[in-house]
């Protein structure tokens, strides 16, 4: 597609300005196609989609013919590998465009039947190339490597995805024993299906009175509004009642999450793990030490964590910072406005950095409509960034409400579809795929770029402030408090692991000595309560999650030290950067890290993210100084 002209742009800059007023959001139709995602680049038609989908379901049957035969010779592997990855790969492509279309209206009933044909279709195929992997953990490794010497196109493409499978030969069992750990799937997530209804449904709601005299029920959704209230008694009420209520059943509470911490461990101590933590992270292929290296490193940084409270007590104006202080916002809300081009604009410029190529891409994605922007009606909340359509490009659902948080939520996608665009670009689909520790880096790269730019840019010292301050409360929250997560989950894990007791008790004294250290409360730094010992209880991750919650703070720490390193190093780092987005699936995580000039094992990518952070509390303090604060 060319560029529209200007005159075009200035009556969609006036019918976006006009839908912005609406209260109710408009129908799709009426919205200006250059605001809408072109997903005909997928398929022109629903009928070229359907053509596609008819054929996968013939085709994909007839896999079954490789079974039992893929260990004969490097040239059956090598052709049942690539007819599974090109019906894989419209799969992908097909699945991407149906969920795009029921997407953007969620009451079109023709999208959501297409979605019930990508369901079958996707069972249909796992369960026809179930084979593949039993059969090809069965071949020796000496014959996978004859059969790579003989066709070098085999290990070319699939040399990661048979590794993937050889590796865990170690911890595979015996076909008998897979069938009956398999069986346990049945009961496997009852802790947090039971975890679910009683917080959500049958656990009591506590009730307060605010200063006001409004009488206000504490449920998980309501407490996250009522934490935030200006006045301090009242967040103290909240906080108090709120988790005492959780406190009232941390027994019932500690034996679920006990009950779900065991299955763990009886599950990777019979496939032959050291710990449950090995088990849970083999499956990206992390070490150990990537976890205990983030727990020891942010432990060694606590100080400035504590001069980030003591940052927030000046700024809040209270003689005693309590833990109830923690999420009122550091500085009101400023109002910056911008309209789609605004926002496309400022990331041009903000991401300038990342190279010709980084920028001329993102202009693609906008030229080209890889983007839908405007909430309609019945369009899916939120926003995300897929990149399926393989051979085609990757596609962004927004919903723009013409604030800061529209930009910097469509600064994170890019960072997904760039990732996306380049490892679709430079591997083979069988290695574009990325796992999820690395997941998360590029729209982190993307965000602190445009944090940077923003605040160089910024119009007042309030609107500086506001900038800064959101970005040191992303870095508190994200980097201290999840590894903190992250530690006393280790710490629940390794009792069980080493026979001991773990009861709600247990875990109310673990998860308050890590909080106390965390926050500083013996060093007068913040005064964490009493009740807080029974915030774990609140915590969902625990239940329905293993060994995830580290990765939150990884992505930040590994994309905020590759953009400190950008601004140090210039060109020569953003070459190393990007083997990371070109990089896709075609190395484990922390290789493409260490491509990418971090490494994830070293206290380098900590230090480099300490650095950032007080550097912005410097910057915050300076303009404090200067309004007399």
């Amino acid at each position: 597609m060319t560029k529209i002209n200007k005159s075009f742009i200035q009556v969609i800059v006036i019918l976006f300005a006009a839908f912005s007023i609406f209260a109710q959001s408009p129908e799709r139709k009426d919205v200006p196609e250059q605001y809408r995602w072109n997903l005909a680049d997928i398929y022109p038609t629903v009928s070229d989609w359907q053509a596609d989908v008819n054929m996968l379901n013939s085709e994909v049957e007839n896999l079954s013919v490789y079974q039992g035969k893929l260990g004969e010779s490097a040239d059956v592997l090598y052709d049942a590998l690539s007819t599974a990855s090109n019906l894989g790969k419209t799969l992908y492509k097909t699945w991407t465009y149906a969920s795009n279309l029921s997407n953007q209206d969620l009451n079109n009933s023709e999208a959501q039947a297409m979605m019930q044909q990508m369901t079958a279709i996707g069972t249909k195929f796992g369960e026809v190339t179930a084979f593949f992997d039993p059969e090809i953990l069965q071949i020796p490794t000496e014959k996978i490597d004859k059969f790579f010497a003989e066709k070098p196109e085999l290990k070319e493409n699939f040399d990661m995805y048979i590794d993937n499978i050889q590796r865990l030969r170690a911890h595979t069992l015996t076909q008998e024993e897979e069938k009956i750990l398999a069986s346990f799937g049945l009961i496997s997530g009852v802790e947090s299906d039971v975890y679910d209804i009683f917080t959500n449904a049958e656990k009591p709601f506590p009730k307060v009175t605010l200063v006001s005299g409004e009488e206000v029920e504490l449920t998980p959704s309501s407490y996250t509004r009522y934490r935030t209230l200006e006045n301090r008694e009242d967040r103290a009420k909240v906080f108090a009642a709120f988790f005492d209520g959780y406190g009232e059943f941390k027994n019932t509470l500690g034996a679920n999450l006990g009950g779900k911490v065991k299955k763990d461990w009886v599950y990777a101590k019979n496939r032959k793990y050291d710990s449950s933590l090995e088990a849970a992270l083999n499956a990206d292929n992390l070490p150990v030490s990537v976890y205990t290296t983030l727990i020891a490193e942010v432990n060694k940084n606590l100080p400035t964590l504590h001069r980030a409270l003591a940052l927030k007590k000046r700024m809040l104006g209270v003689d005693e910072l309590h833990y109830y202080d923690l999420y009122v916002p550091l500085v009101q809300k400023v109002d910056m406005s911008f309209t789609v081009e605004q926002g496309q604009k400022v990331l041009l410029s903000a991401l300038k950095p990342l190279g010709n190529e980084y920028v001329s891409t993102l202009q693609t994605a906008y030229d080209n409509r890889w983007i839908d922007y405007i909430p309609t009606v019945g369009k899916r909340s939120g926003a995300y960034s897929t990149g399926g359509a393989y051979d085609v490009h990757p596609y962004i659902l927004m919903n723009w409400t013409d604030d800061y948080e529209s930009v910097s939520t469509l600064a994170h996608e890019l960072g997904h579809t760039m990732h996306s665009y380049f490892s679709n670009k430079f591997q083979p689909f069988s290695k574009a795929d990325y796992a999820t520790f690395v997941a998360e880096i590029a729209s982190t790269v993307n965000e602190n770029f445009l944090n940077d730019y923003a605040v160089k840019n910024a119009k007042s010292d309030e609107e500086k402030l506001y900038l800064l301050g959101s970005y040191l409360e992303l870095l508190r929250t994200t980097v201290f408090r999840q590894t903190s997560f992250a530690e006393f989950e280790w710490d629940i894990h390794k009792k069980v692991e080493a026979g001991e007791p773990l009861t709600g008790e247990d875990m109310c004294s673990i998860y308050s000595d890590i909080v106390n250290r965390y926050y500083g409360n013996d060093e007068g730094v913040c005064v964490v309560d009493d009740y807080i010992q029974y915030e774990w209880s609140y915590i969902p991750h625990f239940l329905g999650y293993n060994f995830y919650v580290f990765q939150y703070a990884t992505s930040l720490i590994y994309g905020t030290a590759i953009v400190e390193k950008i601004k140090e190093n210039g060109q020569p780092a953003v070459d190393d950067y990007y083997n990371i987005l070109k990089g896709g699936g075609s190395e484990y995580p922390t290789e493409l890290i260490r491509q990418a000039g971090i490494d994830p094992m070293s206290p380098e990518p900590v230090a480099l993210t300490m650095q950032k952070m007080n550097t912005v509390m410097d910057e915050m303090e300076a303009i404090l100084d200067k309004m007399g604060k």
